[in-house]
């Protein structure tokens, strides 16, 4: 099996592949302060540390906190650091999610994650279609895409990505600017964007999966942990390993609040699949389950 490579270019520069997605870091439901900031605020060292220069985050996480939480640890930031931040969205004062999608509000969205970051210039802003927030519905995009490209141009942003969208999506966003990246649910049970992957690695464009372990069935859910057992390892390492052997433009964001779970996490990269493993893996994707 030849050699998984570890780095891949996201913006401006190389990454490691697995980074960290800062989401968990909110209390409940992504909602409110965490349980224990001195934790959150470790997690976040400890990534930093362990070499990670790709952290996933949102203004509309907490909202607010989390981006807070990120400066309160980091600021000022190690200067290969990529921020990656995402628009789209807000909360109402339960916690529910709305959509914040005129391009008036994503310029609001764009200031507040300036200014929560206590940054001058985002790396590469992501745009959440919220046409349908729960899964990736045709429409167009160029209305608020436009407001990001006018940001753009202003120097205020220096990338534009792209989540919860489809491939007819990104390939009429690319009609009107440069993609970075595209952010999408996909993991061994959801295999929905497998030709977009390989279309966008042909174009040298990265793929950032989320909910690495989300939607799987209860049989799907055996069969993995089967084969974790196997490789003496856990389910989410195993899925994150899947992951990185599938396409070479995957770049993982996996997200916790626990420092144990951001060593395992991370170890996933040394973690090699021997084939007779990733048939078992592709198989699942393929089993509807009950």
């Amino acid at each position: 099996m030849s050699q998984v490579s570890l780095r891949y270019r996201l913006g401006d520069d190389e990454v490691g592949r697995v980074g960290y997605g800062a989401m968990q870091l909110a209390g409940p439901g992504v909602f409110g302060p965490p349980k224990d900031e001195a934790r959150a605020i470790q997690v976040l060292r400890d990534a930093i540390a362990a070499g990670v220069r790709h952290i996933d985050t949102s203004d509309f996480y907490g909202p607010h906190l989390t981006n807070q939480l990120i400066k309160k640890a980091l600021h000022p930031y190690p200067e290969d650091l990529i921020i990656v931040t995402k628009v789209g969205a807000r909360r109402d004062e339960k916690g529910g999610w709305l959509p914040a999608f005129s391009p008036g509000e994503l310029v609001s969205a764009v200031e507040d994650n300036l200014r929560n970051l206590d940054l001058g210039v985002l790396e590469v802003v992501n745009l959440r279609s919220m046409l349908n927030p729960q899964k990736p519905t045709e429409g167009s995009l160029e209305p608020q895409l436009r407001a990001l490209m006018d940001l753009k141009e202003q120097g205020v942003i220096r990338h534009i990505g792209l989540s919860n969208v489809t491939a007819r999506q990104v390939e009429e966003a690319q009609q009107l600017t440069e993609i970075a990246c595209v952010q999408n649910l996909y993991n061994l049970a959801n295999r929905e964007d497998d030709a977009l992957i390989d279309q966008l690695a042909a174009q040298g464009i990265p793929y950032v999966p989320f909910f690495p372990l989300g939607g799987f069935t209860p049989l799907q859910s055996t069969q993995l942990t089967q084969v974790a057992q196997q490789l003496n390892a856990t389910p989410m390492q195993v899925a994150l390993a899947w992951l990185l052997q599938r396409s070479p433009n995957i770049l993982l964001i996996p997200g916790t609040s626990s420092p144990e779970h951001l060593r395992e996490n991370l170890a996933a990269a040394q973690l090699t699949l021997p084939d007779e493993a990733l048939a078992v893996l592709d198989d699942i994707g393929n089993k509807k389950g009950r």
